[in-house]
């Protein structure tokens, strides 16, 4: 999910500084020593995963405010101290909540890929631009006055995490949501953390710097770690199971297989949209066709002129 995302992206309107009743979720245990919380605001999921040496928190909310709340829920969950931070991505509502994690639990290891730690600033600047131009917006005041923390430990393909008695694994499985998704892994309690490359509120966001050619070839990667009895946790929305994903692998298979069959066919990106037979509804797909024709190789462009 992104700045672009819609109304689904700006959540409910609540009066800032009071915590509604539907705003206050409990971390719920989905396997041995995995804890999802998952808030109201853009259907976020916060996961807490445990270790002999402390917990890990995969990503940090929307901004300082949300993640204060966030910080109390750890302190009522009692599980352990706070160890480490994960940004699936570097969409904004993924990481503004860094900077008052290290406030609130001391110096911590932010872990991301290359390309997030990378493009986090300039991510959080169109943010920005865009909330200075929100005036009406019920959430503005408390999303400018978000201070960025960058991601401290990035890494390029994998990288695995020592929680003491237990092995967490960071993988970058190729370009989907955006170009520097990360997944991860908990291989003992057969979990996994896809991120924005999977969505259960709405469909996943194919936005302006998504990857709709490549994403459902990354998410056969994914998929290939998974069993049938594995927890999936998505970026957004509730827990699901790897046919949810395999579903959803479909989908995107079939907008990318569109686009290419419409070039082919001479059909300009202009008209695309209303000529193709799409999974989803067409105001979600105007970044995926443009960015679909773009992407296209040079000598499939040139073979619709055939």
């Amino acid at each position: 999910m992104n700045l672009l995302a819609g109304t689904r992206l700006l959540g409910v309107p609540s009066v800032l500084g009071v915590r509604r009743l539907t705003d206050m979720p409990d971390f719920t245990e989905v396997a041995p020593r995995v804890w999802v919380a998952h808030y109201d605001w853009m259907h976020v999921n916060i996961t807490l995963i445990g270790g002999s040496d402390g917990l890990l928190m995969v990503d940090t909310h929307g901004s300082a405010e949300q993640a204060r709340v966030v910080a109390d829920d750890v302190r009522r969950l009692g599980a352990g101290p706070l160890t480490g931070l994960v940004n699936t991505h570097e969409h904004w509502d993924h990481h503004f909540g860094n900077a008052t994690m290290v406030e609130q639990f001391g110096d911590l290891p932010i872990h991301a890929t290359e390309w997030a730690r990378d493009h986090v600033e300039e991510s959080a600047a169109r943010t920005f631009e865009h909330y200075e131009g929100a005036t009406d917006h019920p959430r503005r005041e408390e999303i400018l006055a978000t201070t960025l923390h960058l991601p401290t430990h990035p890494f390029s393909s994998a990288v695995q995490l020592d929680l003491g008695d237990r092995a967490v694994e960071l993988i970058h499985p190729g370009r989907g949501h955006t170009a520097g998704d990360l997944i991860v892994r908990v291989p003992d309690a057969d979990v996994l953390l896809g991120g924005d490359l999977i969505e259960e509120s709405d469909p996943p966001f194919i936005g302006d710097d998504s990857w709709p050619l490549e994403w459902p070839t990354t998410l056969d990667l994914v998929l290939s770690l998974m069993t049938d009895a594995t927890v999936v946790v998505p970026g957004h929305g509730q827990v699901v199971d790897r046919d949810f994903v395999q579903d959803q692998r479909v989908e995107l298979g079939v907008i990318a297989e569109t686009i290419r069959d419409l070039a082919f066919r001479g059909v300009p990106q202009s008209q695309a949209l209303a000529e193709g037979e799409w999974p989803w509804k067409r105001e979600l797909l105007e970044s995926a066709v443009r960015l679909g024709y773009e992407h296209l190789p040079r000598s499939q462009k040139q073979l619709r002129l055939i």
